[in-house]
């Protein structure tokens, strides 16, 4: 290790920055996060971890938390929905993931973290690489008073999302590609707190769904898909892909508030297209929000002298395989390895984490479009398929399990267009 204190700067206080902190910190860094969020909402929805994430996660010491704060996923099912009944296309009894949702892993990764490590309200400004030094000089205003900031670091960590400005600022003029369809998205409450309606929805959901709390469900219909399943407490956690036009959004969030009207409209399309069971649960979910479903193409690089990019700010991708949350851990414990073999050269750890995370992650970026692309009917030839009818290797594509295998160049002349 340099004799000399390395601090680095991570910006953005997510999930992915936080599993950065832990990460740096074990390589035994000085580190700072800048969170322009005043305070930490509980907010978000499910998500599902990796096994490798999940090792990741341990490693910081956080092993009991985890297995608080998750259930296990072991099986992922695809079914067919045709006239509200279900056919099994596809089934992997070898998952091997966790279910947990957005704010429980936050909290697990912020409350160990060392006391005024993480810097909330503080919104970075800018950056500057410092000529004739291998320094990194972050400047941030204070959001309560209006302070102005300057932090010098050896390394500055950009977790700042999908709408980096960090991002921005290295690949000036790349714009973010709309996938087409948005996610109407909803977790239904713990059971104590259930009104008898939302009791007896859970009751029918269970009884048509019986593998929740180990199973992760994908209902496939007409140029659509929802996904199920458990969370922590009791939570059941959906998601519905609907194809539509881009929706107008506003700042960094890709997050749309549904009216009423929307939301009746929702409910009455879902009678007509899933389960009753899914329906009624998609009915009695209070406040169901809409996300816009972004992604961009892959970078070559993530590394930029002392400035690297990490999760969504390197690599925004689709939410199909379960990739994001993941690859942001997986950047985390990238860093780590890489800062650990390399303790007297940062450069040279910088290096191996470009080498080692630009063509994995845009391999699971371009798979994640695919799925996505597959699921919801907008693949050429693909379009208007009959799920109940699929020949068993289009059956088979839908396994996130085929990520290993998956090659851009076998989909044919002008697939990697298409995607």
């Amino acid at each position: 290790m340099p004799t000399t204190t390395v601090r680095v700067v991570v910006v953005g206080g997510s999930i992915g920055g936080l599993a950065c902190a832990h990460a740096l910190l074990k390589a035994g860094f000085e580190v700072t996060v800048l969170e322009r969020a005043s305070h930490i909402a509980s907010a978000g929805a499910g998500l599902g971890l990796d096994r490798h994430a999940c090792d990741i996660l341990r490693s910081f010491g956080l092993a009991q938390q985890l297995e608080e704060n998750s259930l296990p996923m072991d099986i992922e099912i695809h079914e067919a929905v045709v006239n509200g009944r279900r056919q099994e296309v596809f089934r992997d009894d070898h998952y091997n993931h966790r279910s947990t949702h957005w704010s429980d892993i936050h909290n697990m990764l912020m409350e160990p973290l060392p006391e005024g490590l993480l810097l909330l309200g503080h919104t970075v400004t800018g950056f500057e690489q410092l000529g004739g030094s291998k320094r990194v000089r972050v400047t941030a205003v204070v959001n309560a008073t209006k302070e102005q900031k300057s932090y010098e670091c050896d390394v500055m960590v950009a977790a700042d999302g999908s709408m980096s400005d960090t991002r921005a600022k290295l690949v000036p003029g790349a714009s973010r590609r709309y996938s087409g369809y948005c996610a109407w998205r909803g977790v239904l409450s713990a059971a104590e707190d259930l009104s008898p309606a939302e009791q007896e929805t859970v009751s029918r959901v269970r009884a048509a769904y019986p593998g929740l709390g180990h199973t992760l469900y994908f209902e496939l219909a007409q140029q659509t898909h929802a996904v199920l399943y458990e969370l922590p407490r009791q939570r059941l956690n959906w998601l519905w892909y609907v194809n539509q036009p881009e929706p107008k959004l506003t700042g960094h969030s890709v997050t749309v508030r549904a009216d009423e009207a929307a939301i009746h409209r929702m409910h009455q399309n879902a009678e007509q297209t899933w389960t009753p069971e899914l329906a009624q649960l998609m009915r009695e979910t209070s406040a169901p929000f809409v996300n816009a479903i972004f992604d961009r193409e892959p970078l070559s690089q993530f590394v930029w002298g002392r400035a690297v990019l990490v999760g969504e700010a390197a690599h925004p991708t689709t939410p199909h395989g379960l990739r994001s949350t993941n690859m942001a851990i997986a950047d985390a414990g990238e860093l780590e390895r890489c800062f650990t073999a390399h303790k007297d050269d940062l450069d040279a750890a910088l290096a191996e984490f470009n080498k080692a995370r630009v063509s994995e992650t845009a391999k699971e970026v371009l798979y994640s479009r695919y799925l996505g692309q597959l699921k919801q009917g907008l693949l050429p030839g693909l379009d208007d398929i009959d799920w109940t009818k699929a020949p068993e290797a289009v059956r088979q594509e839908l396994g996130s399990n085929r990520l290993a295998a998956f090659d851009l160049a076998a989909y044919g002349p002008g697939s990697s267009d298409q995607l």
